[in-house]
């Protein structure tokens, strides 16, 4: 297994990155619908705290771990929205302090602990995949940020991991979708990076690659956008259209 913890800079990275963005905007940008109905700007960011908060507790054993706290709603809508009911009680620099308290005590947690960790969220997640789960959280709702005051939003390198999970929860996805891998088929995504990198996930001899730009995969996977929306992201076989279809890289 490798020891590379480079995912936990990137991951601060991406936090930093959306923080310096947040400081600047004015109260009545924090008012601003996001293509999320029925959320401003000050939600994303309540919503983006709250799980931080969920998150830091999950790892470490905490009172407020994801399993238990989701089991006490009767739809995962409705603990998402109580996080965002808290921020609502909350001035926009309240919440901007909340998420960054939180977002610090997250790093230190996932930073102590070893890389060989499981965290129970969900089914289960091992620690590159639960770091790389949070950074991609926070570029997630960073899009809508970004769309909700009309910037928009620069790629980085950072896409690396997004891309890595979003092919890595493929399986997951389909569970959720109901569909089955055609039999006999093996996949491979080969996206390339906004610095012109090629990355890709999968065996090389894989039957169905998926070839286009990392940036619209990513999108694709978190469901920013739909597959009309990304018009470069090429499918070679039936597996490669399935996963075009039904990427789904969140629970």
């Amino acid at each position: 297994m490798s020891d590379d913890r480079s995912i936990l800079d990137d991951y601060e990275a991406e936090q930093r990155y959306l923080h310096g963005f947040l400081q600047v905007l004015s109260d009545e940008q924090w008012r601003l619908p996001t293509p999320a109905a029925g959320w401003d700007v000050r939600d994303q960011v309540s919503h983006l705290a709250d799980t931080e908060e969920t998150a830091h507790d999950t790892a470490t054993g905490g009172p407020r771990q994801i399993n238990d706290e989701a089991a006490e709603y009767s739809s995962p809508d409705g603990w998402t929205e109580a996080g965002c009911d808290k921020g609502r009680a909350m001035t926009p620099a309240e919440v901007l302090e909340w998420w960054w308290s939180a977002a610090a005590t997250v790093r230190k947690a996932l930073g102590d602990l070893p890389s060989d960790a499981r965290v129970p969220w969900g089914l289960g997640m091992g620690w590159r995949a639960f770091v790389t789960a949070r950074l991609m959280e926070h570029w997630a709702h960073g899009l809508d940020i970004h769309a909700a005051v009309g910037v928009p939003s620069s790629d980085t390198d950072r896409l690396r991991h997004i891309a890595w999970i979003c092919t890595n929860a493929l399986p997951y996805a389909f569970g959720v979708a109901g569909v089955t891998a055609p039999e006999g088929h093996t996949l491979r995504v080969e996206v390339t990076g906004p610095n012109g990198d090629l990355w890709a996930y999968g065996k090389p001899d894989a039957t169905d690659p998926i070839t286009g730009p990392a940036g619209q995969w990513c999108r694709l996977a978190v469901q920013r956008i739909t597959r009309a929306d990304a018009p470069d992201l090429v499918a070679h076989g039936p597996l490669a259209d399935l996963a075009l279809d039904h990427a789904r890289a969140f629970l």
